[in-house]
């Protein structure tokens, strides 16, 4: 820390009680009460350097004694910094260090300690130091710490306290190391070494982007407010604000993440804290407004951390909504774990599925609003690709939330209305497969027994059976849980796909030739393509193995479908609903045989 000493006599002060002494041959003749500790001094030094204390020892009388009185309660910094004076009128040595430069500073501008009484006063002495201060980044976080209470109207109006966030804020935004490794708090760890003149090494590394995060955190949230203002004024990444901004919210507000087991440790000896339910409500709307609105900017992970932190603490509506938009602007970086914010309404669900749905509403605004501003995602002449890539975010949201849906089913108070609500906001096309949607309907039917039938019924709309894996059709084909309509189109598309299967590997047996290899089509020139003399062959026992297997699958699904209605396989809807499907006669298979014969296989 950068020191300057001023003055050249020992100390003759001496305290007595609340008695500051000044022990010379000549008997004190006034008395300066600062609070309640008082200075015996002498009028003659006072007059010559303070223009202040020239005019209040005019205007007082002396008592009996010759001494008078005069009152400095109001003075910036209170007794300690006037002890400090005190002895720089008597020439007395003291030294000024980052702790006490910005206290003095105020207080010889409050005494009026210009060069008008004297040749290098205090105001000279503490302005030459305070840009001294000003040019290290450690001395500038200590100064600006000062600057509180009693010290901050004056080092206001003195420019001091915007000065110390300018020097702060311009060295934040430099390169790392620029001026001088920051080792405030002894944090921060450095391979190699620095030179006499602040050069490193060949073997130094430079420091992280985010070298200052821990050093500003300390300040109090004024002065960390007007310095993120100044760094976003002088053009920081707004990932770089965003990850302040992070650090300190994770220092001061309380149970702002889940997975953090511990507050932090440091946060008691930062020099202040934020106690009150009131305090960490305004501290966290604040924080909002500050975060920087750039998308993708700040983490979607902690803006879901201080939207559950502001439904706990009942912030502003405001807040609540600015998040909620933030969020849904890139909720296709969230993870499921930090959808579950908890429910304080009056609903009774024990997560707030109303919050979400609201983010997603927002997504999804949001995203057809780019799409229909983008030009056309597939033209004549363009690659898939292209569309994939645009459709990529939208299939991500469409599996957090079938996830999430999971998630809530189980919640024995949510409404089939609200479950239907969400997972209807997702759009078909988001869905790829809708295995994850068919996993939480189906956990839902299962923690909701007492639906009635016209309630799953209305529920299984969400699902669409075609584009459901073989692993979830299998499910599917034996889930009592399922209404019957479910049931049978699941079987139905699966009969569906199997006999395309079959017909397509038919088909290729049409095309063996009787040495038992593919007979490859001709170019237009009747000459042999590539293929022909280079490509794979199919052998007959291949398309054999493989139509035999498609064939057991089929039998399969003919002994799951005689389950469900084998009380109802002669009569009844089920029973036509088979026979129309094939599954009350071997027929298809049959059919099935008699093309394997005919084509060789």
């Amino acid at each position: 820390m950068a020191t300057m000493k001023l003055g050249s006599k020992s100390d003759s002060f001496q305290l007595e009680d609340q008695r500051w002494i000044c022990m010379t041959d000549l008997a004190s003749d006034i008395t300066i009460k600062v609070g309640e500790m008082s200075f015996q001094l002498h009028k003659f030094p006072l007059i010559n350097r303070s223009g202040t204390l020239q005019e209040e020892i005019n205007k007082s009388q002396d008592d009996e004694s010759g001494t008078c009185a005069v009152n400095l309660s109001d003075i910036p910094g209170g007794f300690k910094t006037f002890e400090l004076v005190a002895r720089f009128f008597y020439d007395i040595k003291i030294e000024l260090n980052a702790q006490n430069i910005v206290a003095l500073r105020c207080a010889g501008e409050f005494l009026k300690m210009t060069d008008d009484y004297g040749e290098g006063n205090l105001i000279t002495q503490t302005e030459n130091f305070l840009t001294e201060v000003l040019s290290n980044w450690n001395d500038s976080i200590r100064a600006l710490q000062t600057c509180a209470d009693d010290v901050l109207e004056h080092a206001e109006k003195l420019h001091i306290v915007s000065r110390c966030i300018d020097s702060l804020a311009t060295k934040a935004c430099a390169e790392p190391g620029t001026f001088g490794w920051p080792l405030l708090h002894e944090s921060y760890s450095m391979e190699g070494s620095v030179l006499w003149n602040g050069i490193a090494d060949e073997t130094t590394k430079s420091l992280s982007r985010d070298w200052w995060y821990r050093d500003v955190s300390y300040l109090k949230f004024q002065m960390y407010k007007e310095l993120i203002k100044a760094l976003k004024s002088k053009g920081m990444k707004p990932d770089e604000v965003a990850g302040s901004l992070k650090h300190y919210s994770r220092r001061y507000l309380q149970g702002l993440t889940r997975r953090m087991s511990q507050p932090d440790p440091s946060a008691s000896t930062s020099g202040w804290t934020v106690s009150s339910e009131t305090d960490q409500r305004r501290l966290l709307e604040e924080i909002v407004d500050l975060l920087p609105s750039e998308k993708g900017a700040t983490p979607t992970q902690f803006l879901l951390s201080l939207l559950r932190t502001a439904v706990v603490l009942n912030a502003n509506p405001a807040c609540k909504e600015n998040l909620e938009k933030r969020i849904g602007n890139q909720l296709d970086d969230a993870q499921v774990e930090d959808l579950k914010i908890p429910n304080v309404t009056s609903s009774k669900t024990l997560y707030d599925v109303d919050c979400i749905q609201r983010i997603l509403d927002h997504f999804i605004f949001a995203y057809q609003s780019s799409f229909a501003a983008s030009p056309d995602i597939v033209e004549e002449g363009q690659t898939v690709p292209a569309a994939v890539e645009v459709l990529t975010p939208i299939t991500m949201v469409g599996r957090l939330i079938d996830a999430y849906l999971a998630e809530v089913a189980t919640d024995e108070n949510l409404k089939c209305t609200q479950f239907q609500a969400i997972a209807a906001l997702v759009p078909d096309y988001a869905r790829p497969l809708d295995d994850g949607i068919y996993r939480a309907i189906d956990i839902y039917l299962k923690a909701h027994p007492k639906m009635t039938d016209s309630e799953r019924e209305q529920l299984c709309r969400l699902l669409n059976c075609q584009k459901l894996s073989l692993e979830a059709c299998t499910h599917a084909a034996q889930n009592e849980r399922l209404p019957l309509r479910v049931i049978v189109q699941v079987l139905f598309f699966e009969q569906l796909r199997l006999r395309t299967s079959i017909a397509g590997w038919f088909f290729v047996s049409d095309n063996v030739d009787q040495s038992g290899t593919r007979v490859l089509p001709r170019s237009t020139n009747g000459e042999a393509t590539g293929e022909e003399n280079g490509g794979a062959k199919l052998t007959v026992g291949e398309i054999k193995l493989r139509v035999s297997e498609l064939e057991r699958e089929c039998n399969g699904m003919r002994q799951q479908i005689a389950k469900i209605g084998k009380s109802k396989s002669g009569s009844g809807p089920l029973g036509s609903i088979c026979r129309r499907l094939g599954f009350g006669s071997t027929k298809p298979i049959q059919q099935a045989d008699q093309k394997s014969a005919d084509t060789g296989c």
